[in-house]
């Protein structure tokens, strides 16, 4: 998340999570497991999109919104021909973190535990990349394998989020508890942890909001942190002018 909204690519982050839609929809009319096929897409068009923004910078805006729309049409077509295909629509698109199975709770641990080694080796180079990739080619960072490796790791997050709150709402459980984050301190590492801490709290609330409320549990929770995100920018606003 402090990645996406310190780099501001959050329309690449939602490229990437929308064409996963395609894959997954493929998965289930031919019978496979929807969540690695998601993971093979989010790969794939991680990959793809960064190689695009990183060459192509004239069309980048309109090459990623085709990529967005042909993932969206083409996996709800193909959800559309699988028998019994409503209620995973309505779980991939809206999430249902109460129906996530041990199996995703396992695939959830392995996928937090190598994103957390990948960003604790690689810190240094993540930094650069996403402050000035000038100065990390001066410094002899390969830039386009670190900031691809870097969507990378934010399209397995979007695997992860998928399903908790679905393929719609997934980019702002991503960037709001790091946008908020963004608003009380200054570095990066601070900026990450303090996001962790948001994104737990938005969800165990949501969660519980949702339970007493009889609400859908995602939408529920996306409520609050956009709410909360709203309410620090207002406050953060008037501290800055009562300051000024």
């Amino acid at each position: 998340g402090p990645y996406v909204v310190v780099k501001r690519i959050s329309f690449l982050a939602g490229g990437i999570s929308h064409s996963v839609l395609s894959v997954m929809g493929a998965a289930i009319f031919f019978g496979f497991d929807p969540v690695a096929g998601a993971l093979a897409a989010a790969v794939v068009g991680a990959v793809l999109i960064g190689y695009i923004s990183l060459q192509w910078r004239i069309h980048e805006d309109t090459l990623i919104s085709a990529l967005w729309a042909i993932g969206m049409a083409s996996g709800i077509l193909f959800m559309a021909k699988t028998p019994g295909y409503q209620t995973d629509l309505m779980s991939y698109l809206f999430g249902n973190i109460l129906l996530v199975s041990a199996a995703n709770l396992r695939f959830m641990l392995i996928t937090d535990v190598i994103l957390l080694l990948a960003i604790t080796v690689w810190y240094r180079q993540f930094l650069a990349v996403v402050f000035d990739e000038e100065f990390a080619r001066l410094r002899g960072v390969p830039v386009m394998f670190f900031y691809l490796l870097l969507l990378t790791l934010i399209a397995v997050t979007v695997v992860m989020l998928i399903q908790v709150v679905g393929l719609i709402m997934v980019l702002a459980l991503l960037t709001l508890p790091a946008a908020m984050a963004a608003q009380y301190v200054r570095t990066l590492s601070r900026m990450m942890l303090l996001s962790i801490l948001f994104g737990s709290l938005f969800t165990f609330f949501g969660l519980a909001l949702s339970y007493s409320m009889d609400l859908p549990t995602g939408p529920t929770i996306i409520l609050l942190a956009g709410g909360c995100y709203i309410l620090s920018t207002l406050l953060s606003k008037i501290r800055f002018y009562r300051v000024a």
